[in-house]
């Protein structure tokens, strides 16, 4: 089995940032996982083992549930960063079932379809302004004057969070994500445990408020949710509120400036976009598969499982590459061409079984929402110059995305 180091795989260098894709083909072609001593991770490459990892219960984001840290031949974490593991080990995506299941459950009973779509006029209408104050100023920042502030203030109105207190949401959430990457320093913790602890302080202030006058928002819904004697505590509730925030916005913002940064490097493609607008349903789903928002998704192995004949034991943790499984040439074809008219396009970008996005359709609902006034208001545009990528390999995007209009 060869060293990942030796075929390119390095999450850490802006030349293996600016493109993976090259590196992942690699490690597909060498076999089917790697071991990666700096992080001592198993790296899974090719989508069928990615996706059938996914589903498969012999994984866990926790393993809490069935071992505690000395069991498992872990750590527990420093003392000093008790504020971010209360605060995400409580949300449902790092959790396993029974909780998982019982927090999805009273979660959907607030978060429902009819929810997400009696909402598609405002992200509609938001979009709109946004791409008309873009264009009435002839260009700007995509990221900062699009792509960040629609689904921010979308899921901020969806939480019942007021306009005036909004203004935090994105550091708080900037500096929280910071944690998911590989190996974070010193000062990406502190940074994460800061803002862990002023976002619970601000969420619980907002949930006695509600407690006490109920609204027609998801932070009422989730104080009203119940299945027979079951409710969501208080930290449960903190803890949804803050990971539909940060996911609910992270992996739009992203795709939004990935997606467009592609398009623009592809513009017989975009030409076919501008030029039939039913596309872009088509599009939204070839470009969150052609340049993955998160890149990387990760499970403890709680029972010894067997992957090409090499046996990953109980306590060892397994990276899917979900950018690497959405560019697999098994399931894709030719995956290195952006494609708008595939149509069969089973990309994870959303994850899969029982931890598949809770708001995908709503995140579907804010990029078809901004494409579509981008096209129709601005048909002209252009980058102004080439955008840097920023420093992280999990969650994949841009420091900014300069455009003008023609």
């Amino acid at each position: 089995m060869a060293a990942p180091s030796d075929l390119g795989f390095d999450p850490w260098d802006p030349a293996f940032l600016a493109d993976p894709y090259p590196a992942y083909a690699e490690l597909r072609a060498r076999g089917r996982v790697h071991w990666f001593e700096p992080t001592n991770q198993w790296l899974v490459p090719h989508h069928a083992d990615v996706s059938a990892l996914l589903r498969d219960r012999r994984l866990g984001r926790t393993y809490l549930h069935r071992f505690t840290h000395e069991e498992f031949g872990r750590s527990a974490p420093p003392p000093e960063h008790e504020p971010f593991h209360t605060l995400n080990d409580h949300g449902m995506l790092d959790l396993e079932p029974p909780d998982h299941t019982r927090i999805r459950r009273l979660v959907s009973k607030a978060f429902t379809p009819r929810t997400v779509e009696r909402l598609r006029p405002y992200v509609r209408d938001l979009a709109g302004e946004l791409v008309a104050g873009l264009v009435e100023r002839g260009g700007g920042d995509l990221l900062t004057e699009v792509a960040e502030p629609l689904p921010v203030a979308v899921i901020a109105e969806m939480l019942g969070i007021p306009e005036s207190d909004r203004g935090p949401l994105r550091p708080w959430s900037a500096d929280i994500c910071g944690m998911y990457e590989l190996n974070p320093p010193p000062e990406t913790a502190a940074k994460a445990v800061r803002a862990s602890i002023e976002f619970s302080d601000y969420l619980r202030e907002l949930i006695a408020a509600r407690r006490k006058e109920p609204g027609d928002d998801l932070i009422s819904g989730l104080i009203a949710a119940h299945d027979e004697d079951d409710r969501l505590t208080e930290q449960e509730m903190i803890s949804t509120a803050v990971l539909l925030l940060n996911a609910g916005h992270e992996a739009t913002v992203n795709a939004t400036v990935n997606g467009w940064w592609a398009l623009f490097r592809n513009p017989a493609q975009l030409a076919a976009l501008r030029a039939d607008h039913s596309l872009i349903p088509c599009a939204i789903e070839e470009l969150m598969r052609y340049d993955t928002p998160l890149q990387l998704f990760e499970r403890w192995v709680l029972d010894d499982i067997e992957i090409d004949g090499t046996t990953i034991p109980r306590g060892a943790e397994i990276a899917m590459l979900f950018g690497s499984a959405n560019h697999d040439p098994e399931v894709f074809t030719d995956p290195e061409h952006l494609d708008l008219t595939r149509t069969e396009n089973p990309h994870i970008s959303f994850s899969a079984g029982i931890h598949y996005c809770i708001g995908a359709p709503l995140a579907r609902i804010e990029l078809a929402a901004s494409m579509t006034a981008l096209l129709t208001q601005a048909p002209t545009l252009r980058p102004s110059s080439a955008p840097d990528r920023k420093p992280n390999f999990v969650i994949r995007g841009l420091e900014g995305l300069s455009v003008e209009l023609r």
